[in-house]
């Protein structure tokens, strides 16, 4: 049995009115199925990013990892022994 990663469903045919179909879901994604399967999802536009991801810095990248140490700490000690 297939996990759906949405609670909102639609068959195919529910699919011929899909502005009704995204009105019900309330602007969540909606799993399309057929015969029992999931085929697809279909995903309202406003939730699809539009602009360019943007990459963190390499200051970024330091400061988080020198933030989380505390929290990884006890499993770098436990793997030096390894």
């Amino acid at each position: 049995m297939t996990r759906l990663l949405t609670n909102h469903i639609a068959t195919m045919t529910e699919m011929r009115e899909p502005h009704k179909v995204l009105a019900s879901a309330g602007g969540k994604p909606v799993a399309v199925m057929k015969n029992s399967k999931c085929v697809g999802y279909f995903v309202p536009a406003e939730i699809v990013v539009t602009d360019e991801p943007r990459y963190a810095t390499r200051d970024e990248v330091l400061a988080a990892l020198r933030d989380s140490r505390h929290a990884v700490q006890p499993v770098l000690d436990y793997l030096k022994d390894k």
